[in-house]
């Protein structure tokens, strides 16, 4: 005779099956088999979102390859291969550089290099933009020099033409 109980004793005859809460109840519509894998790659490869809220002050330095979103008050540089949202009432001072900037806060800083810029209605910028592709919108403000469109395909800066002219 054991003195250990048995891990899973067969259920008594008045007894109801036993069944797992986690598995699907019985319907009309067809069920994927518990066998198949979830996708999970899909999840891993989403870049996630940072945010700084409305409330924070902070002070320092953003480096990553996720997208971050300000919506407080941040002084130091912010270098990310993702997105930037600087949110209408934050103030950012700093150089930026990410793959894309949507600017409704106020950035007191230069934008090192961008592939797409977004300067909504709300958006100020003092200081110098770098972007592959520029939108302003209606009653922002920009101080301080702008090149747009000289950048290769990656959206890198390659320089002014010979010359200094704008075409």
């Amino acid at each position: 005779m054991a003195i250990w109980k048995d891990p899973s004793p067969a259920p008594k005859a008045n007894e109801p099956a036993r069944f797992d809460l986690a598995s699907p109840t019985p319907t009309d519509e067809p069920v994927a088999p518990a066998s198949t894998p979830t996708p999970i790659r899909a999840v891993e490869t989403a870049a996630r979102e940072s945010v700084i809220a409305a409330d924070l002050a902070i002070e320092g330095k953003i480096e990553g390859s996720g997208h971050v979103r300000i919506a407080g008050k941040f002084k130091g540089d912010v270098k990310v291969q993702g997105n930037l949202t600087i949110e209408q009432g934050a103030k950012v001072a700093g150089g930026v550089s990410a793959n894309k900037v949507t600017l409704a806060g106020e950035l007191e800083g230069n934008i090192a290099s961008a592939q797409q810029v977004e300067l909504q209605q709300s958006g100020v910028i003092n200081g110098d933009l770098k972007a592959g592709t520029l939108t302003v919108a209606a009653g922002s403000r920009i101080r301080g020099h702008v090149e747009c469109g000289w950048g290769d395909k990656d959206g890198k800066s390659a320089g002014k033409p010979e010359n200094g002219s704008a075409a």
